[in-house]
């Protein structure tokens, strides 16, 4: 196993197992839910990116692949987004069809962030079962390229990680040994 660069604490926590080119996370939660944002609108002239708001498409987007994913999976214990605003856009409409009782947490370094970002946030969610991340492309892309492996990412999304594209990913080993693989269980688009 090599280390693949990742900052401070996640060193230790994430290889890539060079046989598979797969991402190892020690431990991870058992369920991943990785949520591309919905179709956000243009920039306004002068606006920023940060600011986008989903259009009319992209609120569709949202409802539609929420209410798909609260009735085909239970919540995820954490949901955690970029704060930028139509992440927090789909996060809402995530409540809604999940209901008031989920934990929603805005996460300001998910926007435009890395990969290695990415990895920290999740490898610091040892205390929960299931983790939703509501992110940004292309890093959401790299993310799941690091815990399937090109080949299974590129079969499971030859065309790219598409807007409110929803991947749900199981974990077959133990919080306490590594034995197993991550398995996708669904990708829910709109």
């Amino acid at each position: 196993m090599t280390d693949i660069g990742t900052t401070g604490y996640s060193k230790r926590l994430a290889t890539v197992r060079e046989d598979q080119k797969m991402l190892v996370l020690d431990p991870p939660p058992f369920r991943i839910f990785l949520l591309r944002h919905a179709r956000a609108a243009w920039p306004q002239p002068g606006g920023r990116d940060f600011d986008r708001p989903l259009d009319d498409h992209g609120f569709a987007e949202a409802e539609l692949v929420a209410v798909k994913a609260a009735d085909r999976h239970p919540p995820p214990d954490l949901v955690l987004s970029s704060t930028a605003l139509r992440c927090r856009q789909t996060a809402d409409a995530i409540h809604r069809a999940f209901g008031e009782d989920i934990e929603i947490s805005a996460i300001d370094s998910l926007y435009n962030a890395p990969l290695d970002i990415y990895l920290e946030v999740l490898m610091g969610q040892k205390q929960v079962g299931s983790v939703m991340i509501i992110g940004h492309n292309p890093t959401l892309e790299e993310l799941l390229e690091a815990l399937l492996g090109p080949d299974r990412m590129a079969a499971l999304i030859p065309s790219g990680y598409p807007t409110a594209g929803l991947a749900v990913l199981d974990h077959g080993g133990s919080h306490q040994a590594m034995a197993g693989t991550w398995t996708v269980k669904d990708f829910i688009t709109a």
